[in-house]
């Protein structure tokens, strides 16, 4: 008797949360999803100085400090359920951003800053993997990451042919990983989430010219907080 008082309590309110439960088989009705994102990022390169840094040529110049910049993204999502727990996931997205770079120089030049700011958009497909816990009501947590390939779109090549400036590579590819949160409404799925990113290609493209000789390499790390509707 108490076993099966015990059985009809916990089946009472089993059957209670799966009624309060917005969109209760959410995750189980379709394979494939769409969505929409937007993001607010920072971002800043990481540099590493050549060997020219330190030779006499380069005497007047004591340092290159990378500057954190803010940007936001634009984007889509294609999500495909390949297990209970494991989503992978495409979103295709449009960022713009904006890098500075400030070249410190001794006080006896009479230039003691010169900043070189290198603004891009970049078409970028991240493909990421999403695996997440159990749900529990209207709320379940996730990690999420990959790589995030990308090409800028601006087309600045005349630009760089024409001035003296700080010249970058138009691909890039960084690995992407991050946590975030689903939220279920009656209507849609609402995530937010934030994602660490880290370049691992040179980005450096003339090292030759002026702003480039005082540099062997340079990457690029972003922080981007997403807003995911699905």
């Amino acid at each position: 008797m108490l076993l099966s008082i015990q059985l009809a309590t916990a089946q009472y309110y089993t059957n209670k949360r799966h009624e309060n439960k917005n969109n209760p088989n959410y995750d189980q009705r379709k394979k494939l999803t769409y969505g929409f994102l937007i993001g607010l990022h920072t971002t800043a390169y990481q540099i590493k100085y050549s060997d020219a840094f330190v030779t006499p040529a380069f005497d007047s110049v004591y340092s290159v400090d990378p500057e954190w910049k803010q940007g936001f993204v634009l984007g889509f999502i294609v999500n495909y359920k390949v297990a209970e727990f494991l989503d992978l996931r495409i979103t295709p997205q449009v960022a713009f951003y904006e890098h500075q770079l400030a070249y410190r120089y001794l006080r006896t030049t009479g230039q003691p800053t010169n900043e070189q700011v290198i603004e891009t958009t970049m078409v970028e497909l991240p493909i990421l993997a999403k695996y997440q816990s159990i749900r529990r009501g209207n709320f379940r947590m996730y990690m999420i990451g990959g790589v995030k390939p990308g090409i800028e779109a601006s087309g600045k090549k005349e630009l760089d042919a024409i001035t003296s400036r700080l010249s970058v590579r138009e691909f890039n590819l960084a690995l992407e990983g991050g946590v975030g949160f689903d939220f279920y409404y009656p209507l849609f799925k609402f995530s937010p989430e934030i994602r660490f990113s880290r370049g691992i290609n040179n980005l450096l493209k003339d090292p030759n010219n002026p702003f480039g000789q005082p540099l062997s390499r340079i990457n690029t790390n972003t922080i981007t907080v997403y807003l995911v509707f699905q």
